[in-house]
C-alpha cells in the first residue's frame, strides 16, 4: 500500500485546510486509516480514525468539534477537514493505513502551519 498525502500549508489561526490521502496498492487488506501528527521535538500522536467501512470514527480531544475525518471508498482516499485551527494545530500530518494482519503503511508527511 501506497499513501500520498496533499493539502498542506500556511494558514491563518482560525483557518481551514483539508488534507488528502491517496492510497494505492492492495487496500483491500485494510481495516482501518487514521491521521497523526507530530510537531518538533515531540512524538507522533493520532489525531482521527476511522474503520475502513467508515462505520466508526474517533478523535483526540484536542481537535473534537474541528476536525472531521471521512474517507471515499471510490476514490481511495481518506481525508481530514480542519476547521478552527490553532497554532498548536501546527505539525507534520501523516496518515497511516492499519492491514489485517497489523501492518502499517505511513505516508510522507505533509506540513500544517498556522500562524497566530
Amino acid at each position: 500500500v501506497q499513501l500520498v498525502e496533499s493539502g498542506g500549508g500556511l494558514v491563518q489561526a482560525g483557518g481551514s485546510l483539508r488534507l488528502s490521502c491517496a492510497a494505492s496498492g492492495s487496500t483491500f487488506s485494510i481495516v482501518a486509516m487514521g491521521w497523526y501528527r507530530q510537531a518538533p521535538g515531540k512524538q507522533r500522536n493520532v489525531v482521527a480514525g476511522i474503520t475502513s467501512d467508515g462505520s466508526k470514527t474517533n478523535y483526540a480531544d484536542s481537535v473534537k468539534g474541528r476536525f472531521t475525518i471521512s474517507r471515499d471508498t471510490a476514490k481511495n482516499t481518506m481525508y481530514l477537514q480542519m476547521n478552527s485551527l490553532k497554532a498548536e494545530d501546527t505539525a507534520v500530518y501523516f496518515c497511516m493505513y492499519l492491514g489485517v494482519g497489523g501492518q502499517r503503511y505511513w505516508g510522507q508527511g505533509t506540513q500544517v502551519t498556522v500562524s497566530s
